[in-house]
């Protein structure tokens, strides 16, 4: 028997050191051949082959980052079908035909090369006793001893958790990783007028992209003709397909369901959103918790005396005693239990629309007490909306508002919409315009009916050299101090009237502050660059416990740091890009800016839809990440505690233990 271990231990150190030699010598090869070729490219310019694409295969660009994947998945099958084989071995050897040993060997010397790899790596090149050390000290002992059957257990579970592993990666990533497989490998493509089928590869930015009724579209893009229904869902985690005309964005991998649109090609391959998210989340799931590192540390700490107590108790109880407190360890059940947990919760965050870039996100999430909320665009719509009219003049309310959305109705900016949308809720006919002239910033002139309207600020209006009333004046004052805005119209040099805007309160709102309470959140405020009326005013009808009112973008970090040393852990809900400094500086960063931003977007976790419906569900899959890493490293300890005192009290055999621990 000790002979089989000199020729396993003899037959590992003969392997790798004919490795060393040929890679040096494969090192030495490419050092003459770099040489030479510096010095024929002296003697003649090396024009470079083409590279031969095969027609059948997408690009590099569009294809799915799996390599690593295959390799590791095709290694861990490959030694979990000879673990099994040598399993087989191993009992007929131990229980039927001892003769048979010279194959076993064979096969058990060649099964733990990878082991042995990971154990020199932790004492040569890493300077510690790692968990693989421990194995291999068992799998040394166990084959002096003759326990065949066991080590063929124990191999056999070792290659399986390593299976476990990587399938679980690969679940946990399969949402997005097939992303670019679904796409279709051809499109229709407008060329000179006539649809041309394109492969995916070929199209550049510019091009116009045919996409019907259930096609997949392939690039990010803006909507340049038709109008179509699209399923998002995948993307944003939306229920509810969305409508998407002229002008609108639309993104790679969502679908169509109804209707027929080109789409202006603006980004294609790695470029796209869905390719960004799948980096971000390829990333996000190698971040270890707080939980997986306190139970990995414990592992790492808990080497050194297992393997104390091996050397002490194997004189006193036996060598299969020793070998069952080694492999009571609980260092392998940490390593597949913890990121199992991670990795699912990740994934049912996405499913939601919620994509997190940081999995340590989810746990300090569960520390956070207070939330600040940027309040325009957060706790309020992006979108505006008519409060009243306001008319100084003969003048009535629809032939305003008809007035001011014929001027504004080639416009796009917020105050655009907001005024067309409520003439189109009001049923008003637009006049046609005669010509028009628009100063950015401040309002535009136009010509309707050989009458000047002008339709813009009260700054726009003064530099026209149009008199505000009293009236109008009053009215401004009123608006400012709730936090609304006014737009003025005129006609020919005289004011007739004025809308004002409002930003409108999320829907969700009220119930989210609720669901906030029950999550334990005590402090929740609003940071705004408003005035103070309108801030408070809005914090009493949410049941907000502050206000932070005319707060520069710069100026929202400060309030973050000074709750935090005030001993409060913070989380900020706004915007991605503009409130940056503050999301850096809180404990947790959330951002609605949505799936079009993500690249830009500092935050850890960005709620995909643009609203804040998902926060809550935020909240509950970050508590059952708490609860299921918590059960998770108290199950480790379980076969732990069962195999010491089976071995100490119960004479507990050697290959029961290897099932209990892996069960």
């Amino acid at each position: 028997m000790l002979l089989e271990v000199g020729f396993v231990v003899g037959t590992y150190i003969g392997f790798r050191l004919s490795e060393r030699h040929k890679r040096a010598s494969k090192t030495q090869k490419r050092v003459v051949m770099e040489h030479s070729k510096h010095q024929y490219s002296r003697l003649k310019k090396i024009v470079p082959k083409k590279t031969y694409v095969e027609p059948h295969k997408l690009p590099e660009k569009y294809q799915t980052p799996k390599i690593e994947f295959v390799k590791k998945n095709k290694k861990a099958d490959h030694y979990l079908k000879v673990s099994v084989a040598e399993l087989g071995l191993a009992t007929i050897r131990q229980f039927i035909y001892p003769p048979i040993a010279p194959l076993y060997l064979g096969i058990f010397t060649y099964n733990l090369f990878p082991l042995y790899r990971r154990a020199e790596r932790s004492l040569i090149r890493e300077r510690r006793i790692g968990r693989d050390v421990l194995v291999t000290i068992s799998t040394v002992i166990g084959l002096a001893t003759g326990q065949y059957f066991a080590m063929g257990v124990g191999c056999f579970f070792y290659y399986l958790g390593d299976k476990v592993i990587i399938l679980t990666q690969r679940h946990s990533k399969k949402l997005l990783t097939n992303t670019f497989e679904q796409l279709p490998h051809k499109v229709w493509c407008i060329i000179d007028n006539v649809e041309v089928e394109t492969p995916l590869e070929e199209v550049h930015i510019n091009d116009i992209v045919v996409v019907t009724i259930g096609e997949m579209i392939p690039i990010d893009g803006i909507v340049v003709d038709g109008i179509a229904m699209i399923d998002q869902h995948a993307l944003t985690g939306e229920s509810q397909p969305a409508e998407k005309s002229i002008g609108e964005k639309v993104f790679a991998t969502t679908i169509v369901i109804s209707g027929r649109i080109l789409v202006k090609t603006e980004k294609t391959g790695q470029e796209t959103t869905v390719s960004k998210i799948n980096k971000i989340l390829q990333n996000s799931v190698h971040f270890k918790t707080k939980a997986q590192l306190w139970g990995e540390n414990w592992a790492e700490k808990g080497i050194l005396p297992f393997l104390g107590l091996f050397i002490l108790t194997t004189p006193i109880l036996g060598t299969s005693a020793g070998l069952v407190i080694l492999s009571a360890h609980f260092g392998t059940r940490i390593r597949v239990l913890a990121p199992l947990g991670t990795f699912t919760h990740l994934k049912w965050a996405y499913q939601k629309g919620i994509l997190v870039k940081d999995g340590r996100a989810l746990e300090s999430l569960m520390q956070v007490d207070t939330i600040l909320f940027d309040k325009t665009g957060t706790l309020t719509n992006k979108a505006l909306s008519v409060f009243k009219i306001i008319l100084c003049d003969d003048y009535g309310e629809d032939e305003l508002l008809t007035y001011a959305a014929a001027a504004e109705c080639k416009m796009s900016h917020p105050i655009a919409k907001a005024i067309l949308n409520h003439a189109k809720a009001s049923h008003l006919t637009l006049p046609n315009l005669d010509d028009s002239k628009y100063q950015v910033g401040f309002g535009i002139t136009v010509s309707i009916e050989n009458r000047v309207i002008k339709v813009g600020s009260a700054r726009f209006m003064k530099m026209e050299g149009i008199m505000l009333p009293d009236k109008i004046e009053q009215a401004m004052t009123d608006a400012h101090t709730q936090g609304h805005s006014l737009v003025m119209v005129a006609v020919n040099r005289q004011l007739i009237g004025a809308i004002e805007l409002q930003s409108v309160v999320r829907s969700e709102v009220k119930q989210l502050v609720a669901n906030l309470r029950q999550h334990g959140i005590k402090h929740i405020a609003i940071v705004s660059g408003d005035q103070s009326p309108p801030t408070k005013k809005l914090a009493e009808e949410l049941g907000l416990d502050d206000y932070f009112y005319d707060v520069l973008p710069e100026e929202k970090a400060n309030i973050v740091e000074q709750l935090q040393k005030e001993g409060k852990s913070v989380g900020f809900v706004g915007d991605g890009i503009n409130d940056a400094i503050a999301m850096k500086k809180a404990n947790v960063s959330i951002s609605l800016m949505g799936a079009s931003s993500i690249a830009t977007d500092v935050a850890e976790v960005v709620l995909m839809d643009g609203t804040l419906h998902h926060l809550t569900d935020l909240f509950d899959i970050a508590k059952q990440l708490e609860t299921n890493l918590q059960t998770s490293l108290g199950m480790s300890f379980v076969p732990t505690a069962i195999n010491l005192t089976g071995v100490f009290f119960f004479n507990l055999g050697y290959t029961t233990a290897i099932v209990i621990k892996n069960m």
